[in-house]
């Protein structure tokens, strides 16, 4: 079995990511920043947010789905906001969304926010609502069942380091895994965290056994040369004692998003 954990960027590296997404054929996909827009008129929609502007896929979820046809998909939106279509404003979900191969059983789940709620009305302030989403999974092929969760991190304007909202957080997540997880089965957890490696997440997870495999592999970078702000750690894959690792690795090429893709195959 092969997870695949990555940050999209909202499409903004279109053709290279789907390209990339289809050819890597993993069994699980762990998406985030992805928006859908099922109203819009273009393939693409301006956001704006104060001095930043950018160009964003309108409905990446679905061009995913259409990429991915073997495998069943899950978006969980955290906020809606409006963009540009055009010169006619247009909304947008924007959150997490994974793709599971459709001969892998889903047979549980546990959704829910680890920071705010959702933000129906605007993207908000920041920083903005967070969700994780986890999946109770049983693999025919090795005979076994495990529970694969991601999440996409809070981001706060006085960057990564710990804090009081960080380690509520870390604390909720425990919490959601909790909900789902049997300890005697495998759990791997992966997304863009937002964290440092020295973070107090890490000793809150390791409550759930959980070891990251960037750091302990020798990763010192996990973006991708479209990154240029300093700080290169951002995205994390964790796995318990009950996770055969086969093998693990950050992906630098091909450069799909300003972050890499994190890809591990179990044994």
């Amino acid at each position: 079995m092969k997870i695949l954990s990555l940050n999209v960027w909202g499409g903004m590296l279109h053709a290279p990511l789907i390209d990339y997404l289809a050819t890597v054929d993993a069994d699980i996909y762990c998406l985030q920043e992805v928006p859908r827009a099922v109203a819009a008129r273009s393939d693409w929609l301006t956001y704006r947010d104060g001095a930043v502007e950018l160009q964003q896929r309108a409905n990446l979820y679905r061009d995913i789905a259409t990429a991915l046809p073997a495998h069943g998909g899950f978006f969980a939106p955290a906020m809606r906001g409006e963009l540009l279509d055009g010169d006619q404003a247009c909304w947008q979900e924007f959150g997490l969304a994974t793709f599971i191969r459709q001969d892998i059983a889903v047979i549980g789940q546990a959704l829910d926010f680890v920071h705010g709620a959702y933000s129906p009305h605007g993207f908000g302030a920041h920083p903005r609502a967070r969700n994780a989403h986890a999946f109770r999974l049983y693999d025919y092929a090795a005979d076994r069942a495990l529970s694969v969760v991601q999440l996409h991190g809070l981001r706060t304007e006085d960057g990564k380091g710990d804090s009081p909202v960080r380690d509520a957080q870390a604390d909720a997540l425990v919490a959601l895994i909790e909900r789902l997880h049997r300890k005697e089965e495998g759990l791997v957890l992966g997304g863009d965290l937002n964290l440092l490696p020295d973070s107090r997440t890490f000793k809150t997870l390791e409550q759930l056994g959980l070891t990251d495999l960037v750091t302990t592999r020798g990763f010192t970078d996990t973006r991708t040369s479209l990154y240029k702000k300093p700080g290169r750690y951002a995205d994390y894959m964790l796995v318990n004692a009950e996770v055969p690792v086969a093998e693990f690795t950050v992906v630098e090429t091909p450069e799909v998003s300003d972050h890499r893709a994190l890809l591990l195959t179990l044994g």
